[in-house]
């Protein structure tokens, strides 16, 4: 089960992601609303197991904290993107991690680029691609820690090859799938040229 909430004043996209037939859950980038999030869990009776972070950007870690307290459940981050919390993180994300969740597993795939420490979360049927990738557009570069051919090279080598079926949540914003990206994204028509 998945559920997509837009927080706060930037409208970040927070997702509760859960496995029916376990009831474990687990929170990616909740930015801010923590009372709506927690009433989402409740309705959808998950335990939260842990509460992910894609990025360290306040818009997506803003209510982190919060619902630590609530839930009792971890806040894992990038290590590169550590001090973007007000707090010390849980646990550290890398990539090629797996995590379980129920009867399924999530993959880390870091690419930096947005941040130094950004990571995409890849679940059965789609990717979480924080402020990474976006539906016709990506993530800006000129932050401190961004890197523009970093994140472009990340999209191409670690992104695009997962299959264009692949339905993409984004960090704000609609929902895409790589197949459309790849053919419609206007920052990568050098790719789509060479293709």
């Amino acid at each position: 089960m998945l559920r997509k909430l837009v927080v706060g004043p930037y409208q970040s996209n927070c997702y509760i992601l859960g496995c029916k037939e376990t009831g474990e859950g687990l929170v990616i980038d909740p930015g801010a609303e923590v009372d709506w999030i927690v009433k989402e869990i409740t309705q959808l009776g998950l335990k939260i197991l842990y509460i992910l972070i894609t990025h360290g950007h306040i818009d997506h870690v803003g209510g982190a904290q919060d619902l630590r307290k609530i839930t009792k459940a971890p806040v894992w981050i990038h290590p590169l993107d550590a001090k973007g919390l007000a707090f010390k993180a849980d646990g550290d994300l890398f990539d090629g991690q797996e995590i379980k969740l129920g009867r399924f597993i999530i993959k880390v795939i870091h690419t930096p680029g947005h941040s130094p420490g950004g990571v995409n979360f890849l679940a059965p049927g789609v990717v979480f691609t924080g402020d990474t990738l976006f539906a016709g557009s990506i993530g800006r570069t000129d932050f401190p820690g961004g890197n523009h051919e970093q994140l472009i090279n990340g999209v191409i080598q670690k992104i695009f090859p997962l299959g264009d079926d692949l339905r993409i949540y984004p960090g704000h914003g609609p929902s895409s799938t790589i197949g459309l990206e790849k053919q419609i994204n206007p920052f990568f028509k050098s790719y789509q040229e060479q293709r």
